[in-house]
């Protein structure tokens, strides 16, 4: 289900620029490249937290979709470990994009022609709830809500592009 965002004047409650997410009308030219990651996660439930911080890379693909490789160190419990994921971006319509796991399984749409996109991703008994949203040519966020018996998650990470 995708239900895309109206413009608001928050970057998760802060004003920044004009008070307006910045549209993307081509969202795999905009990823491309090499992106420095920060993650905070929060298990609401629990009260614990963690961090991760590494690099994403967006490495285009002869399908016209871009290969998401990340890699870093994840900290849990004060315990440090190697962490790392792949997603495949596929070109959707209109500048957008389909998000799968790297075995092909679908995982969310991803529209950021207005700036923000808000896209969900059920998941056995549990719903991943993901807000995308944009403020400049070179920083973006995600914030996902994990709810359900299982989990009561935020994860939040920001993106800043490197050089």
């Amino acid at each position: 289900m995708r239900v895309n965002g109206s413009r608001s004047n928050r970057w998760d409650g802060e004003r920044y620029g004009m008070g307006e997410f910045w549209p993307v009308p081509d969202v795999l030219a905009y990823l491309a490249g090499r992106w420095r990651v920060a993650r905070s996660v929060r298990d609401l439930a629990g009260g614990e937290q963690g961090e991760f911080s590494g690099t994403t890379v967006f490495t285009a693909q002869e399908d016209g979709g871009l290969l998401h490789q990340e890699s870093g160190t994840f900290v849990w419990q004060g315990v440090a470990r190697p962490a790392e994921r792949t997603l495949r971006f596929l070109p959707g319509p209109g500048g957008t994009a389909d998000v799968r796991f790297a075995d092909g399984r679908p995982f969310h749409d991803l529209d950021l022609t207005s700036g923000r996109h808000v896209a969900d991703h059920p998941c056995a008994a549990d719903l991943y709830r993901g807000e995308f949203t944009v403020r400049d040519p070179d920083h973006w966020r995600t914030v996902w809500h994990v709810r359900g018996p299982a989990k009561d998650l935020v994860l939040r990470t920001d993106y800043a592009r490197e050089a």
